[in-house]
């Protein structure tokens, strides 16, 4: 017997998103927690790599850009990636947002 395990809303759009964006880079890492010491910082639904150049997506169910936009320079900054690129995805209206 096979178990099935119910995605959540949130994780349905992450992965319609890795799904749409996954031949314009060479490695794609979800849902990555990031720590420091034994403090979680957060988590970052997608990272992108292309070469040497990162980016960063941020997932929401509904059009809520403003935290995203906080959620991503906050970990940029921790992660000391200030030169990646970051993305919002509304998952409701999928539509895809630079920030």
């Amino acid at each position: 017997m096979v178990k099935t395990i119910k995605l959540s809303k949130h994780d349905t759009y992450v992965l319609e998103l890795k799904n749409k964006i996954k031949d314009n880079y060479d490695s794609i890492s979800v849902n990555v927690p990031v720590r420091h010491l034994k403090r979680s910082l957060g988590e970052i639904d997608i990272i992108a790599k292309k070469g040497n150049t990162f980016d960063l997506y941020e997932v929401k169910c509904s059009y809520r850009i403003l935290k995203a936009k906080k959620q991503l320079s906050r970990l940029k900054r921790y992660l000391k990636l200030e030169n990646a690129r970051s993305y919002f995805y509304c998952g409701n209206s999928k539509l895809l947002v630079t920030v």
